[in-house]
């Protein structure tokens, strides 16, 4: 039974809001297809793609939005904790209000009825079908101020929440790419034709391959690590440590440790479980930009 204090998006809006998601999501894995035209294939291209997952979703997505909002295992000042958000909004996976609200209620709801993104209820929904069709599950409207509502009390991510405004940034960002990636080449005295050539790489690369990549591999965590991997704690869900999303999602897929200890910063808890978020979490904390709330388990690798 859906309690009646918290509101739902019409059908009207919920067929306009889907219309946004598969629009969006659609253009997106079609300009990243761009990458196979030879055209498009520069190394500079490839290394902003790759420099842009690193330096943009780790940040972004694994401290900004999974680590830092959602579970307060860390904390900082306000503008080191925008700085992050704000670059989690360059991975196009919603405003921070809506991310955080889906994962709380995913933790809240695992493997159950209820759940956003559970495996039980198909593969594909898990892994991406969970963000259309629009039910009472992935309802923004009414998910966001059930479990994110210390989020929306800051006023830059409820603004950023209210309408569209979270893809200002991504959008205002594209053209940027373009015009970086063929200015500087230029100017650096490469001919014109082929620093535009090298601008539309940075852009295929840089954005849309970056953030195909990134969602598909944050996605796995909650498709793949659900299904196949080990379990080190009995957890009452299905959360597998899968070895590969693990390394692929710079620690994000040691998902039964993180289930374990969902307020922990840290989810490789053995010397061996490659975990790049809390290196880079180790590393902030020890220039004195963090501090680390909940270091997990005593007897887990230092």
């Amino acid at each position: 039974m859906v309690s009646p204090e918290y509101p739902r998006l019409s059908d009207k809006e919920r067929r306009v809001e889907l219309i946004y998601r598969r629009v969006g999501i659609g253009l997106v894995h079609g300009a990243a297809l761009l990458a196979f035209l030879p055209y498009f294939l520069t190394w500079t291209g490839v290394a902003c793609g790759v420099a842009g997952f690193f330096l943009i979703a780790l940040p972004g997505i694994n401290l900004g939005y999974h680590r830092l909002l959602a579970h307060k295992s860390v904390s900082c000042s306000k503008p080191l904790e925008r700085l992050f958000v704000t670059l989690g909004l360059l991975n196009v996976q919603s405003g921070p209000g809506y991310w955080v609200a889906l994962h709380r209620r995913h933790h809240l709801m695992t493997d159950r009825s209820g759940d956003p993104h559970s495996p039980r209820g198909g593969f594909m929904r898990a892994h991406m079908f969970f963000l259309f069709p629009i039910d009472d599950d992935t309802d923004p409207v009414r998910l966001k101020p059930q479990h994110a509502e210390d989020v929306l009390a800051d006023p830059y991510y409820a603004w950023l929440e209210k309408g569209q405004n979270w893809f200002l940034l991504p959008i205002l960002s594209w053209p940027v790419y373009f015009l970086l990636g063929s200015l500087i080449p230029y100017f650096a005295g490469i001919p014109a034709h082929e620093a535009i050539r090298i601008g539309w790489s940075v852009l295929i690369w840089g954005v849309f391959v970056r953030t195909v990549i990134s969602w598909h591999v944050t996605f796995s965590v909650n498709s793949f690590s659900h299904i196949w991997g080990f379990r080190s704690y009995d957890t009452p869900d299905d959360s597998r440590n899968n070895p590969i999303v693990g390394f692929l999602a710079l620690g994000e897929g040691w998902h039964n440790n993180h289930h374990a200890f969902p307020r922990s910063a840290r989810h490789g808890l053995t010397w061996w479980q490659f975990d790049l978020t809390w290196m880079l979490i180790r590393g902030l904390a020890a220039l004195k930009l963090l501090t680390i709330n909940d270091r997990g388990p005593p007897k887990a690798f230092p």
